[in-house]
C-alpha cells in the first residue's frame, strides 16, 4: 500500500501507507482528522479527509546511510520496505518484513528501520526484485541473493542456521549454487514465489505453488503446496522467455518473439483467457465444475507483447506500438478500465490520458496501478498537479 519512484535528478519519492516506515522519511502530521460520525459533519470542510497529506503526496526519502555520491539506478518495494540499488551496486532499504505472525523485523536486531541502511554483505549486485515480504539480488557473476520472509520457501533455501530463528532469514544468503557454468541473467518476484532465467534462457522458480504460480504442478490445489528450493520449470523449457512477472497466485510472461504466456489461478480472469479455454487437460476444477487453475504456462492470442506486469490479482502487458492492457481482479478500478467488473481477457486501456502516449512501463500494488509514458519534451506543464 505505497509507492516509490526515482527521478531522473536522482531522487527518491515515496508515498503511501507509513505504519512500518515503508516510505523512509518522517511523516508526522499534527493535523486533525473529520470525525464522520460527527452532527455537524455535513458542515466540515470538504478538504479534511482525514488523509495525512504527508503520506499521500509523493516526497524525497531521509538519506539515512546514503552518500551524497550515491547515484541511484533502480527502486522496488515489499509490502512493508522498501528498496534501492546504486549503480555501483550496492543495495539499501528500510521499513520491515513481516510473516504469518506479523514483524519479522528489517535485520537481525532491527525491528523496523526508519530510513535507508545498507543491506550487508551484498556487493556488485546488478538488480533487485520484491515479493510480498521478499527480496531478490543478482550479483554480477549471475549469483542470486534472497531475504526476508520464508514462510513459503520463497527465500529458496533453509534458514542460515537450525537454531536462526526467525530472524535468520533477514541475512541475505545464496539461493543455490552459481558458477561459470549456470548462472542467473535476470530475477522476478510474485507475492510469495521466486524465478530467475538462467544463461541458457531457461526458467526456475521456487517458493509457494498452491496454484501452480511457479509452473510447476508439485501438489497444485493443495494449500501448502511449495517448492522448497530453485527448480528447472520444464512447461517454459525453450519458451524463450524473455520477462517474467508474479502476482499472488498467477505468473505471466512474454517470449522474445512476444507471445504472451499467462498461467495459475483463474477465479478472478487473473490468467486473462475466456472460460471456454479451460478443460480437464489444461486446468483444474473444483467440485462444482468451475476452474481454479490454469496449469501449463499457455500464450494468448493475436498480440505482440514487450513487457509484462502483475499485481496481486491484476496484470499489464505493453504491445510493441506502446498501448497497454490490462485483464483480472478490478474492484478498487486497479486495470484503468474504469469498472470494478473483473477484465476476463486483455484489454486495451481506452483513457482519454494515455490514448495518444507511448506507453513504456506499468506496474501495480495490491489495490491500485500505475502506468509511464515517453516524456515529450514540448508538452505543456502540469496545471494545479494534471
Amino acid at each position: 500500500m505505497h509507492a516509490i519512484a526515482l527521478t531522473k535528478d536522482n531522487r527518491v519519492l515515496t508515498w503511501g501507507v507509513n505504519d512500518d516506515k515503508a516510505l523512509g522519511r518522517d511523516t508526522t502530521w499534527a493535523g486533525g482528522v473529520r470525525d464522520v460520525d460527527a452532527e455537524d459533519s455535513e458542515d466540515d470542510d470538504d478538504d479534511d479527509t482525514g488523509v495525512n497529506p504527508r503520506e499521500s503526496t509523493p516526497a524525497q526519502i531521509d538519506n539515512g546511510e546514503l552518500g551524497p555520491d550515491d547515484i541511484i539506478c533502480k527502486v522496488a518495494a515489499t509490502d512493508s520496505a522498501s528498496f534501492l540499488l546504486t549503480t555501483d551496486g550496492f543495495v539499501f532499504g528500510w521499513g520491515t518484513f513481516r510473516g504469518a505472525d506479523g514483524i519479522i523485523g528489517f535485520a537481525k536486531d532491527i525491528r523496523v528501520q526508519p530510513t535507508p541502511m545498507l543491506i550487508a554483505p551484498l556487493q556488485d549486485i546488478t538488480d533487485i526484485a520484491c515479493g510480498s515480504n521478499h527480496v531478490l539480488a543478482i550479483d554480477a557473476n549471475g549469483k542470486v541473493w534472497t531475504w526476508g520472509s520464508g514462510g513459503q520457501f520463497q527465500l529458496g533455501r533453509k534458514p542460515l542456521t537450525r537454531h536462526g530463528g526467525p530472524t535468520a532469514t533477514l541475512q541475505p544468503q545464496p539461493c543455490g549454487m552459481f558458477g561459470k557454468k549456470h548462472y542467473a541473467v535476470d530475477i522476478a518476484a510474485g507475492s510469495y514465489h521466486s524465478f530467475y532465467i538462467d544463461n541458457q534462457n531457461q526458467v526456475w522458480a521456487w517458493g509457494l505453488n498452491n496454484y501452480s504460480q511457479t509452473g510447476h504442478y508439485d501438489d497444485t490445489g493443495k494449500d501448502d503446496a511449495m517448492i522448497l528450493q530453485p527448480k528447472l520449470v520444464d512447461s517454459l523449457k525453450d519458451a524463450g522467455i524473455a520477462t517474467i512477472a508474479g502476482g499472488e497466485h498467477h505468473s505471466v510472461a512474454c517470449t522474445k518473439d512476444g507471445k504472451l504466456l499467462t498461467w495459475g489461478r483463474v477465479d478472478g480472469h487473473q490468467v486473462g483467457h475466456p472460460d471456454s479455454l479451460f478443460t480437464e487437460d489444461n486446468a483444474v476444477f473444483d467440485e462444482n465444475k468451475k476452474p481454479r487453475i490454469l496449469l501449463r504456462p499457455t500464450a494468448v492470442p493475436h498480440l505482440d507483447t514487450k513487457f509484462v506486469a502483475a499485481g496481486v490479482d491484476t496484470s499489464f502487458a505493453i504491445d510493441a506500438v506502446g498501448r497497454v492492457l490490462s485483464w483480472g481482479f478490478s474492484a478498487n478500478y486497479q486495470t484503468g478500465q474504469g469498472t470494478t467488473d473483473d477484465i476476463e481477457v486483455p484489454t486495451i486501456i481506452e483513457n482519454s490520458a494515455i490514448r495518444s502516449r507511448d506507453i513504456i512501463w506499468a506496474g501495480a500494488g495490491g489495490q491500485y496501478s500505475v502506468v509511464a509514458a515517453e516524456y515529450e519534451s514540448d508538452e505543456s506543464p502540469p496545471v494545479n498537479g494534471k
